[in-house]
């Protein structure tokens, strides 16, 4: 790819766009353990902006890495060439309540689009814990889920059209049950499916036979039994398409809800207990391990008995109070008939909140374990079949012990999938070596029990090169030829889904100590960002607020590729 001597604002656009090394070192890490200097950031105020800079990079032959507020913990808003920053399309549109749908642009906050929806009486029940932070398009980038999935499912099933800019700059909207457009990306698409449909008959690792969630790689399975292409972009983390208004359905509210805790002995009896809650028609049902209760307990008393492996915190809905109450007897019923030691039941909303205040204590506890202990989440998001979970969860443990590091573990029983945080002490010589051994033996966990690594968060830059390891060659193949179908440069978040020439899964990670410095005001902004949670502030405003010096907006260091003066872009409406 050839490099021109310096980057200048694309033609036609009219937000933000920088060039300067603080700037681009705002961008340069997310949620994730990666760190990634991008060449250049954007930051588009609407659709038409999208349309220039992806129009631009593409003449030049840059990349671009669609980014909302930076919660990707697989590193998929990290990457090479211009960050796109989509947070400022955040418009959400009236509910329309006939037809239970809400429009929303891809920088809108999911609790915001919440929010929208109660106050019509309706809700979008996908919920992630960083729901009040993370973004639409974010959620449909990756097919987010949340604790209430166990009912409701992940975001695909919600989304009802989503608007694109592809990879040329073309823009157009795909709507479930409507033809697409004839744009150049569809057609190479639709020209494929035969070809993709044969091949997949011998891909056996397109899907993992009782996988309850899975991110991982195109959702080639679901789109060839739908045949709409709404089906594969949703999860396609911004390698098909750039996102720029999003259209989804909503659910009604509950008329009544009650929670339950459950403790349990074993990991078996919890799995058993899981799967009977979800047979009843729990609507959450979450896990959490004894290495969790060990480090919520260091922030005090745990209200379970001493000893117990595992408790289950579940969630009843129903469609008045009483019929709420009465599922939560019945849960209480069957976790007893499980195994359960202790099962407290709360009926009642603010008794609800005390009982799921278990759930969120490990955050700020693990933040005050040891100074110079870091969470790094790389192998957060296994899922395997929901028998396997108790052997899932045993060999973690394992795993996590032979290489010394401190780990909590806790997820969505329900689902059968479990987040990890491995706590590991950078200042020990041989810190990285454990993590890429821990990484290595959790992939061929994963895989020898069937599961797979991205239950809910997606490849990212973490996992996309396991993926040939963990799905099979002829499944990897069949993703690159997807890539290749609506972005034949591969300049769309290259690194992601499809693996570059020589890409490993930890490449720079930000806590390394041996790492160059950022800028200060990059860094201060980034860590005001995790310490305050603050990942829905636009990162160029927090770099002005953390900034002594005022940075400006001229380029920086000059070493970065050049975008064309051209001709005026097309304005298109929308």
């Amino acid at each position: 790819m050839t490099r021109p001597a310096a980057l200048a604002r694309p033609p036609g656009f009219r937000g933000a766009f920088r060039t300067d090394v603080p700037a681009r070192a705002a961008y340069a890490e997310a949620a994730g353990i990666g760190r990634a200097m991008p060449m250049a950031v954007a930051e588009p105020r609407d659709g038409d902006d999208v349309v220039a800079v992806v129009r631009a990079a593409g003449l030049a032959g840059v990349p671009i890495v669609a980014r909302g507020s930076g919660t990707s913990m697989a590193g998929g808003a990290i990457g090479p060439g211009i960050v796109v920053d989509l947070g400022r399309l955040d418009v959400t549109w009236p509910v329309d309540v006939a037809q239970r749908v809400v429009r929303a642009g891809p920088g809108a906050l999911r609790d915001r689009v919440n929010q929208a929806a109660e106050a019509a009486g309706l809700r979008f029940p996908v919920d992630p814990s960083s729901g009040a932070y993370c973004t639409v398009g974010g959620m449909v980038a990756t097919n987010a889920a949340g604790a209430h999935s166990l009912k409701y499912g992940p975001t695909r099933r919600w989304v009802r059209a989503v608007e694109c800019v592809f990879a040329d700059g073309t823009r157009a909207e795909l709507r479930r049950g409507v033809r697409p457009p004839g744009l150049p990306a569809v057609r190479r698409a639709l020209a494929a499916v035969e070809g993709w449909r044969q091949r997949a008959a011998g891909a056996a690792g397109l899907r993992r036979p009782g996988v309850l969630k899975d991110t991982s790689g195109y959702a080639l399975a679901e789109f060839l039994r739908s045949g709409d292409l709404l089906d594969l972009l949703v999860g396609s983390e911004g390698t098909l398409a750039l996102f720029v208004r999003v259209e989804l359905a909503l659910a009604p509210m509950p008329g009544g809800t009650s929670s339950l805790l459950a403790a349990f002995p074993t990991l078996e009896h919890a799995v058993d207990a899981a799967a009977r809650a979800r047979a009843l028609g729990a609507a959450a049902c979450e896990l959490l391990d004894r290495t969790f209760l060990e480090a919520a307990a260091e922030g005090g008393r745990v209200p379970v008995p001493d000893g117990s492996e595992a408790v289950l915190l579940a969630e009843a809905e129903g469609e008045s109070p009483a019929a709420a109450v009465d599922l939560a007897r019945r849960l209480d019923r069957v976790f007893r008939a499980a195994g359960a030691t202790e099962v407290t039941v709360a009926l009642h909303p603010r008794t609800e909140r005390v009982l799921w205040q278990l759930r969120h204590r490990a955050s700020p506890t693990i933040a005050r374990l040891h100074p110079h202990l870091r969470s790094m989440q790389f192998i957060e998001d296994g899922a395997v079949p929901p028998d396997h979970l108790p052997a899932y969860v045993r060999g973690v443990r394992a795993a996590l012990d032979r290489q010394g590091v401190r780990g909590v573990i806790f997820g969505h029983a329900g689902d059968a999938h479990v987040h990890v945080n491995p706590l590991v002490d950078v200042r020990q010589p041989d810190w990285r070596a454990r993590v890429e051994g821990l990484l290595a033996e959790v992939a061929e966990l994963t895989h020898r029990l069937g599961g797979t690594m991205a239950g809910e968060h997606g490849d990212g830059r973490l996992r996309t090169p396991l993926l040939a390891a963990q799905r099979g060659a002829a499944a990897a193949a069949l993703y690159a030829d997807v890539k290749a179908a609506f972005d034949p440069e591969g300049l769309l978040n290259p690194g992601v889904k499809v693996p570059l020439p020589g890409q490993t899964p930890l490449a720079e990670i930000k806590y390394d100590p041996a790492l160059p410095p950022l800028p200060p005001a990059a860094r201060r902004a980034l860590d005001r960002v995790t310490a305050e949670r603050a990942y829905a502030v636009p990162r160029l405003a927090m770099l002005a607020a953390c900034d002594d010096d005022g940075a400006d907006d001229a380029a920086g260091n000059g070493a970065v590729p050049a975008l064309p003066a051209g001709a005026d872009v097309e304005n298109e409406t929308g």
